[in-house]
């Protein structure tokens, strides 16, 4: 499984919906577990600046990922990023490669 970091900025009427955050994060979730049932969440958190929240996830590759990503536009996400996260000793064994 490779790790991801997902990257959710949400739209203008969407953030307007505090009262109901609780209520859209978890039919996310939920949509999420049923659509990409491999995906193992790691860490969720509330971001203040660029973007409004930080996942951090397992997916087997890119495509689930994608999906990922996906889900979260569909759910009005104004913007929605999936970074692959590399271990920091495997980077530095790709750095001894070259």
């Amino acid at each position: 499984m490779q790790t991801y970091i997902l990257l959710t900025k949400l739209s203008p009427e969407i953030s307007k919906q505090v009262k109901d955050r609780s209520k859209l994060g978890r039919s996310w979730l939920e949509q999420v577990k049923e659509k990409c049932p491999e995906v193992n969440f790691i860490a969720h958190y509330a971001l203040l600046g660029s973007y409004d929240f930080l996942d951090i996830y397992e997916a087997p590759d890119e495509t689930v990922a994608a999906k990922v990503s996906l889900i979260s536009m569909s759910n009005g996400a104004f913007q929605a990023e999936s970074l692959i996260a590399i271990p920091y000793k495997r980077f530095l064994k790709i750095t001894e490669e070259i």
